[in-house]
Formats: structure tokens, sequence, C-alpha cells
């Protein structure tokens, strides 16, 4: 038990160092460069003091070589340090941490609401006998996966707040200004959920142990609710897990179209100014989210199933999940 948990700590850390250091190659390589760009943005016509421009790259240490300028953001990062913003000049940790409650407030919601939908949608699929519901069930999500974020999000303001006025159409003031942009975000991710666990329960039922618990007498309900559904929600599990990644990228399309303060619009603003500091900032607060979430599933598969601490069962699992993770992408 205590090597299973090793490893998985040490694979979070793995990754949080790749994902730093991809992410700094990738700023590093851009073409253009960042501090001409705020210069050039905040000047009104006049000409930009080749001086001043020199200054502010020496002060950002931009002038330093590339392995200097990334052991320095390394061993800053590691302390949470990610320096500050080329564009405003305030503290990266700072501009985050302003804008990270509206987010997090909006994921969390979001993936309760993909849970219970994707969970409800997968259950009843596989426990109606009714052909036309089952049928009319099995075909929302790959309608929920198709459908675009943001015209979701178009045809609920257009619906609950310019025509009904049942939510505030912008901001991120109180619960009601969540339930829109949750709904929309919550959609894809559902369905996902919904096709991964309704997959698993149709494998499930097919088991010889469901014909077994058919003939000592168990009801549908029983072996629905006390056998498949925990048998099944392993896959699930794993890919509501992959998926709190995918929410917090959703939330750059959703907080744009709800006018909404938080690390999409953050991240958006910082892209387009080019702001390596703040960009390297969220792509790592993304990466540790997405690592803490993940260990935290890894952490809890044994409480699902015990057997998988076994090092084959660990094998498959790992499979499972890049399988799964694939099937996401594409």
């Amino acid at each position: 038990m205590i090597r299973y948990f090793g490893l998985r700590v040490l694979q979070a850390v793995a990754v949080l160092w790749a994902t730093f250091t991809v992410s700094f190659a990738v700023l590093f390589l851009l073409p253009s460069d960042p501090v001409s760009i705020a210069v050039d943005s905040a000047s009104t016509g006049t000409t930009v003091d080749a001086a001043a421009v020199a200054e502010l790259q020496a002060r950002y240490g931009l002038d330093q070589p590339v392995w200097v300028q990334y052991w320095n953001s390394l061993s800053h990062a590691v302390r949470g340090d990610f320096g500050y913003s080329i564009a405003t000049g305030q503290s990266v940790t700072e501009a985050i941490g302003n804008a990270l409650p509206s987010t997090l407030a909006l994921a969390f919601a979001a993936l309760v609401l993909a849970v219970i939908f994707g969970t409800s949608v997968a259950f009843l699929a596989t426990y109606t006998g009714v052909r036309w519901l089952r049928n009319l069930l099995f075909s929302l999500p790959p309608l929920g996966v198709a459908v675009p974020t943001f015209w979701v999000g178009l045809i609920l303001l257009q619906l609950f707040s310019f025509r009904l006025k049942a939510f505030p159409a912008f901001g991120d003031q109180g619960v009601a200004a969540l339930v829109l942009p949750a709904v929309t975000l919550a959609l894809p991710t559902g369905a996902v959920i919904a096709q991964v666990l309704a997959a698993s329960l149709q494998t499930t039922w097919r088991q010889p142990f469901v014909e077994a618990a058919r003939a000592k007498g168990a009801s549908r309900w029983q072996i629905q609710t006390r056998h498949a559904l925990r048998l099944s929600s392993i896959p699930a599990f794993t890919i509501a897990g992959v998926l709190v990644g995918n929410l917090l990228a959703g939330s750059v399309v959703v907080e744009t179209v709800f006018s909404r303060a938080g690390v999409g619009r953050l991240t958006q603003t910082s892209v387009m100014a080019q702001d390596i500091p703040v960009v390297q900032g969220i792509v790592v607060l993304s990466s540790l989210v997405y690592v803490l979430v993940n260990l935290a599933v890894d952490l809890l598969y044994p409480l699902i199933d015990p057997r998988i601490v076994d090092g084959g069962r660990s094998r498959r699992a790992a499979e499972g999940r890049a399988d799964l993770e694939e099937k996401v992408h594409v």
C-alpha cells in the first residue's frame, strides 16, 4: 500500500515538473518580445525608447541566457513565486488569487451537476425496460459531447436571461449568476461521464455474477444498485478526475460568454498580451489542480476495489485511464 501511494506521489511531482518545463519552452520560443508588446500597447503613438525596453527586459530577467531564466523561474515557482505581470506589474500570485475563487466556484458547481446528470442518464438508460426511453437516453450523451459549449451558453442566455428574466445574463455576483455558466460547462462533462458509465454498466450486466444474483432471487433494482453500479463506477470515477482539467480549460469560453472575472478571462487577456509570467502561473496552477484531483482519485481506488493495490490491477487501471483519455481527446 505504501509503495502504491509513493509511486502515485512521485508521478504527480514528475507531471508538475514536465508541465512547467514544456510551458517554459513553448513561451520562450514565441517569436515576439512580450516587453515590446506591453510597451506598445501602453504607448499612445509616441516613439518607444529602446533604453526603456532594455531596462524592462533586464528587470524581468529576459536578457539572461535561457538556462538562467529557466533555473530562476523553476526555483521561484517551487516557492510559489511566479514573478510579476509584464502587462500590469501586478504580482502573478495576487492576480491569480483574485480570479481563482470565481473559477473554483464555477468548476465545482459544474462538476457536481455533471456527475448528477451523467450518473442519472447512465443509470436510467441501463435500468429501464422501456425501449424508446432507453434509446432516447442513450442518444443524449453523444449529443451533449457534440454541441459546442459557447452555443449552449448563448442559447441559455437568450432563453433564461433575456426572455424569461430568470437568471442574470452577466457578472459573477451571487448564486443566481452561477447557474447558467455551471449548466453550460457541465453539459459536455456530464455527457462524457454518462457515456463511460453506461458502457461500463452494460458490460457489467453481461457478467456471470448477474445471472447468479438473479438465480438467488435478487431484483433488477437490487442488482443495479448493490452490485453493478459500484463495479462500473471505477471508469466513470477515473474519467471524472481527468475531466477536471477540461473544466478549467472550458472556463475560458464560459467566462468570456457570461463576462465572469475568473481565471479563464485572465488567461484570455494574458495570452493576447503574451504576458509570460501570468500564462506560466496559470498553466502550472491548472496542472497542479489536475494532478491533485487525479492523485486523490488514485488514492481512493482501493476504497472502491481493494484489489487495485495489486501491481497487475494497477497497470490495468493505468491502461484503462490512457484509453479513456484518448477517447475523450478524440
